[in-house]
C-alpha cells in the first residue's frame, strides 16, 4: 500500500481540522458523509474530496476506503465503529472512543477478531513533547514521582440544548474534557490508580457540569484532576517529583514544558514536535499502523481512562439512557 485512503464520518469543526492534516501526510480523503447534506457538499469541495455518500453503509461497504475517522458526537461513536469494523475498515474514532468500558471491550475484540486497527484520536499520545518528558523523568531529574495534578474548565454558554448539556448527546465535562485530562494523568503515573474519589456538580440537565476526583495508585502516587464546562481554568497538568516538577499548559496540544528544581529553583525549558501540527501525528501515527504493522500501543491506555470515566460515573449514577 502507498496511501492510505480515508474516510470521514461527522464533516464538523474537528474533522476540517483533521482533513488538513490528512493533506499533509500521505494521506487522500477519498469520501465523506454526513447528515446535513448542504454542509457535507460544503466540506467535500474546500478539501476536495471525490465522494460524497448518501450514508454510512455505502462508504464503510467501499473498497477502496482503507480507514474511517469518525468525529460525530460521542453517544454514536461506538454504532458507527462496530459497522465499520464488521465492513472490513480500520477505525480511528474520536474522544470519548466510546460511552463506557463495556462498549469499548466489545469493539477492541471485534476488530481483534478482524485483524484491524482501532484506535482513539487523543492527541495526547502523540505529542513528541510527551515522550521527551517521559526521557527527562527516566533520567531522575525530578526523582521519583509523588503527584499528577491536571485542570481544564471550559467556559460554556449557559444552554440547555446545547450539545455539551444535552444528555441525549451524551452531555457533561467527564465524556469530553475529562478524557484530556485522565489520559494526561494515565500517561504519567507509574500504573492504574486502585483508589478514586470524587465529588461533582451536576447541571440542570442532569450531567457533569464540574467536579473533583482524586486517585491513587499501588506505589502511593496521587492524582488530583479538576473539571468543569462553566468555570474557566487553564488547561495544564504538573507532574511533581521529590526533586522538581514539571508544568505543562495547553496540554492537549503542547509542544513545551517547564522544568523547576526544588532545590535552587531554577527553570528549564523543553520544547518538542509542534502544537500546529498535533493531528499530523495522530494522522502519521495511524497511517503507520496501516501501512507498516506499527503496534498500536495507546488502546490499552484508552481503556484504562475509559475504566477511571466509568468509576467516576458510577460514583455519580450518572449514565445515559441508550448505554
Amino acid at each position: 500500500m502507498e496511501q492510505v485512503n480515508w474516510g470521514i464520518v461527522g464533516p464538523g469543526g474537528i474533522a476540517a481540522e483533521f482533513a488538513a492534516a490528512i493533506k499533509e501526510v500521505n494521506g487522500r480523503i477519498f469520501g465523506v458523509w454526513g447528515r446535513n447534506t448542504d454542509k457535507t457538499n460544503r466540506f467535500a469541495e474546500q478539501f476536495g474530496i471525490e465522494q460524497v455518500y448518501a450514508d454510512t453503509e455505502t462508504m464503510f461497504q467501499d473498497g477502496r476506503i482503507d480507514v474511517v475517522y469518525i468525529a460525530t458526537p460521542h453517544s454514536v461513536h461506538y454504532s458507527y465503529i462496530v459497522d465499520a469494523l464488521n465492513a472490513g475498515k480500520h477505525v480511528l474514532c474520536e474522544k470519548a472512543i466510546t460511552m463506557n468500558s463495556t462498549q469499548l471491550q466489545e469493539v477492541i475484540q471485534l476488530a481483534q477478531a478482524k485483524d484491524l486497527i482501532l484506535a482513539e484520536a487523543m492527541t495526547i499520545y502523540h505529542m513528541p513533547l510527551y515522550r521527551k518528558l517521559h526521557e527527562v523523568i527516566d533520567q531522575g531529574k525530578i526523582g521519583k514521582i509523588s503527584m499528577v495534578n491536571v485542570t481544564f474548565g471550559s467556559s460554556k454558554e449557559d444552554d440547555p440544548t446545547n450539545r455539551f448539556f444535552n444528555p441525549d448527546l451524551a452531555g457533561g465535562a467527564m465524556l469530553d474534557i475529562g478524557t484530556y485530562a485522565l489520559s494526561f494523568t494515565r500517561l504519567f503515573l507509574s500504573s492504574q490508580p486502585t483508589e478514586l474519589h470524587t465529588t461533582l456538580k451536576k447541571y440542570k440537565t442532569g450531567v457533569d457540569e464540574q467536579s473533583g476526583i482524586v486517585m491513587k495508585n499501588n506505589q502511593e502516587e496521587l492524582a488530583v484532576v479538576s473539571l468543569a464546562m462553566r468555570a474557566k481554568m487553564p488547561k495544564r497538568g504538573i507532574v511533581a517529583g521529590e526533586k522538581g516538577f514539571i508544568t505543562v499548559d495547553d496540554f492537549p496540544r503542547a509542544d513545551k514544558a517547564t522544568i523547576t528544581y526544588t532545590a535552587d529553583g531554577t527553570v528549564e525549558t523543553i520544547e518538542a514536535g509542534d502544537t500546529g501540527k498535533a493531528l499530523v501525528y495522530e494522522v502519521e501515527a495511524m497511517n503507520e499502523m496501516v501501512m507498516n504493522g506499527r503496534e498500536n500501543w495507546t488502546l490499552p491506555l484508552s481503556r484504562q481512562v475509559m475504566s477511571l470515566m466509568d468509576e467516576a460515573r458510577q460514583q455519580w449514577d450518572l449514565s445515559y439512557a441508550f448505554e
